[in-house]
């Protein structure tokens, strides 16, 4: 394998703030600085479409340890603009038989920057929240690109949907067994794993993460994958038993054409599952507010209380926009609550099969605890 030499590279954001170190992928890219707390999981994070516009720091100082693998891509490609981390690890001591870190992200022209103090680029994003930036080894001309950056949109207003949604419909068949590979692949798994579908599902893909599909699959539903701007009329024709409203990138309030279709199919009897982008459609939808977090969501050891039980959920999330409670109407139930922010973090429309999550049921990377929601929507749905 090619030995790859790291150039110097700098991290310019919009405060000023410039962080110099070592460019280990090369480019130039613009986005919205977030931070993620997972410990391992770095090829979910690059390849979950929902980071289509943000550059992603990791708070884990030591990345790249077990190189990278397709079997365990969200997609069939990283999405982010920019990859951060302490350290990257050149030499995996993984047995996936993959590239290494640093090599994966050269392959698809993913800027990537190490060496420089991350602990205080997270607290700078900490106390002043979210911030547009530039990544690059290819220039040094901060006055120059601090203007460029100040006429880079802000993720607020910002609908990405459509960069990341599939080109076309197309069908998953129920399995024993979690198809491998990335949603990318979009194959069948082996036909000797194949079974008869205990239900038919339509799942809207704003940017959907394969495991989603795998969950779903894996316990019986066969799966028509639609397009984000499908209209409600072509997804009711599918006769479908319930639909999935999909994670996704940017800010939901520009999406006035999917919340009025998300509004259209909540006019029917029809079970429905919103899950994180999905969960912010159906609430607006409803006639709720969404309103961008400080920092947003990134990670997977996020406290989550069911309101009812009080149990709680550590869970796997990725979002920068959250529900506004009060504006929900009474006919909508809270029922999980983030434990650091107490931002909602589920509700459920009272006598109706519909509810939603903003966090990841499926994780990937992250713990499973909330895996069971999937059983809970397929007990709604009516499985055979």
């Amino acid at each position: 394998m090619k030995t790859l030499f790291p150039s110097p590279g700098l991290l310019l954001l919009e405060d000023g703030s410039v962080f110099e170190g070592e460019a280990v992928s090369p480019g130039t890219r613009f986005g919205e600085v977030v931070f993620n707390t997972s410990m391992t999981g770095y090829q979910e994070v690059l390849t979950d479409p929902s980071y289509r516009g943000q550059i992603v720091v990791m708070t884990q100082p030591h990345i790249g340890n077990y190189g990278t693998t397709p079997e365990v891509a969200e997609s069939s490609r990283p999405w982010v603009e920019g990859f951060i981390a302490r350290q990257f690890t050149f030499r995996p001591s993984g047995t996936g038989g993959g590239a290494s870190l640093p090599h994966y992200l050269r392959d698809f022209a993913v800027p990537a920057l190490q060496g420089i103090d991350t602990r205080a680029l997270v607290r700078r994003l900490r106390e002043r929240g979210s911030l547009r930036g530039v990544l690059t080894s290819e220039r040094s001309d901060v006055a120059a690109l601090a203007a460029e950056l100040a006429d880079f949109p802000p993720m607020a207003g910002r609908a990405l949907v459509d960069d990341v949604t599939a080109a076309a419909a197309y069908e998953l068949p129920a399995s024993l067994h979690a198809p491998g590979g990335g949603a990318g692949d979009r194959t069948a798994p082996p036909e000797e794993a194949l079974v008869e579908a205990r239900c038919h599902l339509a799942v809207y893909d704003f940017g959907v993460k394969a495991n989603i599909l795998r969950s779903l699959t894996a316990r019986g539903a066969r799966l028509s994958v639609l397009p984000a701007r499908t209209p409600a009329s072509a997804c009711l024709a599918l006769g479908a038993d319930g639909v999935v409203l999909s994670n996704g990138p940017g800010d939901p309030e520009p999406l006035g054409e999917i919340i009025e279709t998300v509004r259209e199919l909540l006019a029917t009897p029809v079970p429905l599952f919103g899950i994180c982008l999905g969960h912010q459609l159906v609430g607006l939808a409803l006639g709720g507010e969404t309103f961008k977090l400080k920092f947003g969501h990134h990670g997977g050891n996020q406290p989550v209380r069911d309101a009812a039980t009080g149990g709680i959920t550590i869970t796997s999330q990725n979002h920068g926009f959250a529900v506004r409670p009060a504006s929900l109407p009474k006919s909508c139930s809270v029922t999980h609550l983030n434990l650091n922010d107490g931002t909602v973090e589920g509700f459920a429309l009272t006598g109706r099969p519909v509810f939603a999550v903003q966090y990841h049921p499926e994780a990937a990377p992250g713990p499973h605890d909330a895996s069971v929601l999937f059983d809970q929507f397929l007990r709604a749905v009516g499985t055979r």
